[in-house]
């Protein structure tokens, strides 16, 4: 499959917002982009154009940027870019989307501490549309049980060669 992957750095441009969808958790943020060059006139570094990205994160993703991104984090993200083009009240709109496959904080223009995720508790898992799997073991019988019914436990099988 012929896909753009991109890599991006920018600032947090909005607050992102996780939603709890049908098909697992998703993430959105927007992404500003701002190119800087060296104007040599003015000896100094000069913003450019300011591009504005879509960031969507999904799953185990979208629960941690939600967790720990905030606006103005300097990021870097890496992700399939979609480029949409719509036409609204009678205008023309075209959006640059990014599917983030990664994001982490841009450590070049700051400090970050990793934490490791921790394993969903057992009141997230039962919030959740998702089932657990059964309990398929039968319980080993108490020394009650065996004690009544000594005639119907089951004898052991033969084994064939």
């Amino acid at each position: 499959m012929n896909e753009t992957v991109i890599c991006v750095v920018g600032n947090v441009a909005t607050q992102p917002v996780y939603r709890d969808l049908a098909s697992g958790p998703s993430t959105r943020f927007r992404l500003a982009v701002t190119a800087r060059y060296w104007d040599r006139e003015r000896s100094t570094w000069t913003d450019g154009h300011t591009n504005f990205f879509t960031v969507w994160a999904n799953r185990q993703l979208a629960t941690n940027v939600s967790a720990c991104l905030s606006v103005g984090d300097p990021v870097v993200v890496q992700g399939r870019l979609k480029v949409r083009t719509d036409v609204r009240e009678g205008q023309n709109w075209t959006s640059a989307d990014i599917d983030a496959l990664a994001i982490g904080h841009d450590l070049a223009r700051g400090t970050s501490a990793f934490r490791r995720a921790q394993a969903r508790s057992d009141t997230a898992a039962a919030s959740t549309t998702r089932q657990t799997e059964p309990n398929w073991e039968t319980p080993a019988p108490s020394s009650e049980d065996r004690e009544r019914q000594p005639s119907q436990q089951a004898p052991e099988p033969a084994l064939v060669t």
